[in-house]
This record gives C-alpha cells, structure tokens and sequence, in this order.
C-alpha cells in the first residue's frame, strides 16, 4: 500500500509500506536466503538451515491466513549451531531437506567433539494448516556420542502487514503458553475477538519442555541413528490421538499424493535442453504448490511471502499464461472471482456493481478495517481481463456449461466497463479510489510513483492506462465471442461495435509518433503522460494496436533504451523516474514480458519475441532454482554475469512461474478448436537454445496427443507421436 493512503509520508522509511505490491527492505532477502513452502491457506519461510528468526521486514516462520503463528525456530547441538552442508526442496516442492552437521565442540567433561562427524537431516513439509517435521540425527564417530538437542520456539502472532511494515497502534493479547509433556499450546486473542493458536507437539517426549524450548538428550552408538519429530498445528480443532512420528509418515503420503493428482493435469513438457527442462519443471511444481482449493476450484495465490493469498489480476493473468497446459486452473480462478464479484457500493473498498476482486485477507488488520484488504476491488484491470478469461477459457474448453453459469457476472462485469469504469464517458476506463486508504494507482504498476509525466510530475487522477483500454478492447471481444456461441447474435454484433470503436479512440488519443509507441497514460485532464513504457506491449498483446502501428512499438521496445538483455525494460532509460532498481520504474517482470512476447508473435515479429524468450531463460539459468523472481533489476546484461535481483521479490510468484510455459506456447504457436478436436501449430518456431519439444497428455476436448517438435535447418517439424480419442493436429508455415 502506498504510505500516503495511511496519512503517512510519500516517502518511505525502513520497512514501511508504499505500494500494495511494495515492500521496502530493511534487510534484502538475499542477506538472508531463504526456502518456502505452501499448502492451502498456510505458508512457511525458513533460512537455508530451516530455522525461522523474527526480526523487522524479516518474513521467516510459519504464517496461516495473514497471520505468522510461529516467529521463531531455532536448532542447536550442544549448545552450537549446526553447519550447513545442503539444503534443497525436491523438485515438485513436497519437502524441503536441510543436512546439517556439528561444529568443532566442547563437551561437558572437556572432551573434543571435532567436526562434521554428527549428521543431522531436518525433512520438513506443510499439509492442512500444519508443518510437520522429521530430524534424524546419526553418529558417524567410532565411539558413543551423548548431544543435547535444543529447540527454541516462539509465536508473534503477528499480521501480514505488520511484519511487512504497517506500523500498529494496538495489539491483543497474548495468553501464556500451555506446556503438557509432550506438547506446548501458544495462543493468542486478537482485537477483533478471534482467538489465534499454534500447538507444538514432540515425539519423543522432550527432557526438558517449557513454553519456549524444548530440550532432548540424544544418545548415539557409532553410525547408529535417532529420529525427533515434531508436528506445529495452527488453530488445532481437535485432539491428536496418533503420535507425531505416525502423522508424519501419514501426511507426507498424503501430501505428494495431492501434489500429484493435481499437477498430473497439466502437459508434460520435454524439451532438448537439459537446463531449461529443470526450469520448466520448477515453474510447474511452483505454480501447483501456489494453488490453493477453493470451494469453487484451483485458484493460485499470487507469491510468497508477501501474497500468499486471492488476487484478482495475478491470478487472471497466471490463468491465461496457462490455459493451454490446465484449463482447470482457469475455470477456478473465474468461479471463485465469480463468487465474490462486487455487488453494491462499498467506498471504503472501493467496491461498485459488477467490479472484479483485487484481493482477499483474512488477518486481524483486515479484519478490524486498519487496512482495507479484507475484500477489495482496487484493480482497474480485473474486471476487463476476467471478461477476456471467460472467452478464452470458452475458445480452449468449449465447455459451454461452465460459460452460461458465467454469463450473468459477464454482463455484470460488462455494465461496470460502461457504467462506472468510464467515469467522464469518453470511451476510456479511468481509474481513482474512492477511499483516502484505497490504492492510489490502480492498474498492475501500482507503486506511488509509477505513472508520471516526461518531466517527471506525478499524473494526477482519474487515470486511463494504456494496457487497460487494451484488456478492455480485448473484453468486448471475448464478450462477442461469448455472445455467439451462447445464441445473444446480436450482443455479439453490439460488443464487437463496441471493440472496434475503442480500438479507434485508443490510436487517436495514445499512439504517439514522436515517441513511436503508445504513451503510458493519459491523467485526469486528459493530458498524455508520454513516458516509453512496457504498457505498449500489452496492446501488442491482446490486439489493439493498427497492424501499421506495430513495427515502430515493437522496435522502441526493442531498443537498447527499453530492452537490456534480460527482458524489457518497465520504463525505458530516456525517461524521468527511470531507475533499474525501483520496483516498477525500470526494473524487468517475466509476467509482463511474456504478455508482450506474445504480442510480438501475434503480429509476426517471432525473432523479437524469441529474444525476449531466451533473456528471460537465460536469467533463470542464475538463479537458486532456476526459479523467475517476481522481477529483478533492469541494469543492462554483462558478458557472464546474471541479472541483479530485486532484495524483496517475492519468489515462488504465481504468474512469474507461468511466464516461461507462456512463451513457449506463444513460439509454439500452440491453439485449440476443442469443438473439432483440432491442435493448431502456426508457424511454430524454436528459440536458439531449444532443438526439440516434446508435449505430451495435451487435451483438446475428449482427445489427448503427444507432439514432438524438432528444427530442421529453417523450420520447425511437427510430428505425432501417439493420440486417443478424437483429435487432429495441423501445422501452418
């Protein structure tokens, strides 16, 4: 959030928050590496040892539904801290494994413990508002080892937005702890009258247990092992009659057997390149561990650790980068924005009839209105790219069902556009929050300084930005095709009017031929903010653009100005606020430069968008992983060197792990006719580094076939390795 919608400064301090999706850092998150891991509502962050340290802007622990009820974690051998000799996360994101072992000791009699000959290993893994663990200890001395063990625990309970830096007034109460003999209960009562709790269970039962450590005396033969478990439950419901030890081997079945039911929807994908099949594979594995089940379907939270929760736009834009692999992950994403779609006036929400979520909390601060996230509708381009979903959910499924339960919240969505997203009735979606604590930019650049004039001035409200009319033209499209396949002929005919008129309007009054691309926006005078901007590529993407238009966007996209090697740039060098290490002022987003890689591909400028393709793969080939960040920095590429991170993206991030299964659906050339069971390939081509793609399981209506795309000198050939049921594969050069 913007600090000054709290009547704070407009410019930040140390951890204090400026942007919805901002989070200045106190301490960069590369200081502290970090692994993650997510089941449902319920999200953990732990240092590469697995320890979990509270401190400012720090968001280690274990949080469930806005809310961290474990602050601290800490393991210690004697008294010491363990070294690290691996720590890693198995490739579907079901465990993380840290192998630690022991310093250089000093016993209790004076004896010399030398190191590395204790090995412990800590396998942790979250399932159904709990994490458990296993920590398996093993002697690799000659002689018999005695260790004490100690763990130090603590629950903050904390909110959100408090540990992202939204200083509070106020706080509940915190109960002191309920400590049993093989159990801590640590609870606490929060203003707005919910009572918060985290039960630690251990199994054996400690030596030594009180209501912050929990203390073991571990005896060890030579190479003989021991295994301490531990089971932290956040808001326990009901008596734990099995012994942590027995759950855990339950619910780590239990675990990898959803992880792979749910991603066993998804194409599999095969590549050449060894590198970029790792890449490929955590992108998949991150975007299954980031969906959470809804009552209405699979929904993806948007990232780790800042957004593990219901976004609007992230999830729309996750949902089309991935239509192809899984439409079901789509048709989550529009019933459950369905379900909570706007339908009254609420300022404080900035809620009107018909307007799409932005985003969903569940924590105290939300709870108690101190921020306004318990349901808010600040987003300007939900509803348009909800619109734009539904119609190409319709185009990849042909599931007409799905689309008529639909329809009544399309047209909902549709009488927004025209009633209340015009709001001077100049053919243009503006937007201004109607509450001094709403969002004060509204669109996905949403910090407080992102949208500006050459000169720098920031642009006042309401706004109309460039990438919104496009999403809208691209909404009464999809509305068209909605309209026609649903029998409304003439809501058809009325809404592809519509689109066209906007698609005029929108060349008058944003293509700028000095600048040779479309301007950022226009502000409340309609005055133009003519800053080089990534928003053109969005035009690119959903079609707005003239056909003449396109050479020039897609050129001064590509210039050095915009474009550093790794991606394109969000605001190109020449202009006023650029600065490669602002969060949306010059920095480089996968999820944006794969919306306009396909924009470059629709109107047939492949080699620009197999750049951007190959920067982007290139940039993962640096990272922990292999995993996109939400963003990193836009300095321009070296010779052997990576890109520069952003210190607090956040990573896992929803429609980040999806961008690189969007560009190769968008080189690929990869559509659907699900009512003829047809595939299409048009003019498919392969990026430098890949030779061969092989897909496989991928649907079209009852059908199900494997492809395999191989070069061969200047083209791509296509070949069907195996289908079932009624499918047809075409290829257009």
């Amino acid at each position: 959030m913007a600090a000054d919608i709290y009547g704070g400064p407009a410019e930040a301090g140390p951890g204090e928050i400026i942007a919805d999706n901002l989070v200045p850092a106190a301490v960069s998150r590369y200081e502290r590496s970090s692994r993650s891991l997510k089941h449902g509502d319920t999200f953990a962050v732990f240092d590469y040892l697995g320890d979990a340290f509270s401190s400012p802007a720090n968001p280690e622990g274990i949080f469930h539904r806005d809310t961290r009820h474990l602050s601290q974690f800490l393991l210690s051998l004697n008294g010491a801290r363990p070294l690290l000799l691996s720590s890693t996360l198995r490739d579907d994101n079901a465990t993380l494994d840290c192998d630690l072992t022991n310093p250089r000791l000093v016993l209790g009699d004076g004896e010399v413990l030398m190191h590395d000959l204790i090995h412990a290993r800590r396998t942790r893994f979250l399932w159904q508002e709990a994490c458990y663990e296993r920590l398996m200890l093993r002697n690799y001395d000659d002689v018999p080892r005695t260790l004490k063990v100690e763990i130090v625990f603590a629950a903050d309970f904390a909110d959100l937005f408090e540990v992202r830096g939204t200083p509070r007034q106020r706080r509940g109460m915190h109960h002191s702890p309920l400590v049993g003999n093989d159990r801590v209960l640590l609870a606490y009562d929060g203003l707005d009258g919910r009572t918060r709790s985290t039960l630690l269970r251990f199994d054996p039962q400690p030596n030594a247990l009180s209501g912050r450590e929990a203390s073991f005396v571990v005896e060890l033969a030579p190479h003989q092992a021991q295994s301490i478990f531990i089971e932290i439950i956040c808001n326990a419901r009901q008596e734990h009659r099995n012994s942590p030890a027995l759950t855990f081997f339950l619910a780590l079945r239990d675990a990898r057997r959803a992880l792979r039911y749910s991603s066993s929807r998804a194409t599999a994908i095969v590549t050449s390149n060894a590198a970029f099949n790792e890449a490929i594979r955590r992108s998949v594995a991150d975007l299954y561990m980031l969906i959470t089940e809804t009552p209405e379907g699979p929904y993806p939270y948007a990232g780790i650790p800042w957004f593990s929760t219901a976004f609007g736009r992230d999830a729309l834009i996750t949902a089309l980068e991935t239509l192809w692999l899984d439409p079901e992950i789509a048709k989550g994403v529009l019933n459950h924005l369905a379900a909570n779609q706007a339908t009254q006036f609420d300022p404080t929400a900035d809620a009107e009839p018909g307007k799409i979520l932005h985003e969903m909390r569940y924590g105290e601060m939300a709870e108690l209105g101190e921020v306004p996230f318990r349901r808010y509708y600040g987003s300007i381009d939900s509803t348009p790219l909800f619109i734009m979903l539904a119609g190409a959910y319709l185009d990849r499924t042909d599931d007409l069902q799905t689309a008529r339960k639909l329809w009544p919240h399309v047209v909902a969505a549709l009488d927004w556009i025209e009633r209340y997203g015009d709001r001077d009735s100049d053919g243009f979606v503006e937007y201004g929050s109607r509450s001094a604590k709403g969002l004060v930019n509204q669109g996905w650049k949403d910090s407080h300084d992102s949208i500006f004039h050459s000169d720098g001035r920031l642009a006042e409200g309401p706004i109309a930005l460039a990438e919104v009319q496009a999403y809208v033209f691209g909404a009464w499209q999809a509305a068209a095709r909605l309209s026609r396949k649903l029998g409304h002929v003439d809501d058809g005919l009325r809404f592809e009017r519509r689109a066209e008129d906007i698609r005029t309007r929108f060349d008058d009054a944003f293509f700028d031929e000095q600048l040779a691309t479309y301007v950022l926006a226009l502000d409340g005078e309609k005055k133009p903010c003519r800053v080089r901007s990534s928003n053109a590529g969005h035009a690119l993407f959903t079609g707005i653009a003239l056909p003449e238009r396109a050479d020039k966007v897609v050129s001064t996209l590509m210039a050095q100005s915009s474009f550093c090697g790794w991606g394109v740039r969000t605001i190109a060098t020449s202009e006023a606020r650029y600065n490669p290490m602002s969060y949306h002022n010059g920095s480089v987003w996968p999820h944006d430069n794969a919306l306009i890689a396909s924009g470059f591909v629709r109107y047939g400028f492949r080699a620009e968008a197999a750049s951007l393709f190959e920067g982007l793969f290139s940039a993962s080939t640096y990272i922990d992983l292999r995993r996109l960040p939400e963003l990193f920095c836009g300095f321009p590429r070296r010779r052997a060197r990576g890109p520069t991170f952003y210190p607090v993206s956040c990573i896992p991030q929803a429609w980040a792990a999806a961008a690189p299964l969007y560009l190769l659906q968008s080189m690929i050339g990869l559509g659907f006719d699900p009512a003829k069971g047809h595939v299409t390939l048009n003019e498919p081509t392969l990026p430098r580094f890949l030779d061969e793609v092989v897909l496989r399981r991928l649907r079209t209506g009852s059908g199900l076939v494997d492809i395999a795309l191989r070069r061969s000198r200047s083209q791509v050939v296509v070949d069907v390795l195996e289908r079932s049921g009624r499918v047809r594969v075409a290829t257009t050069h």
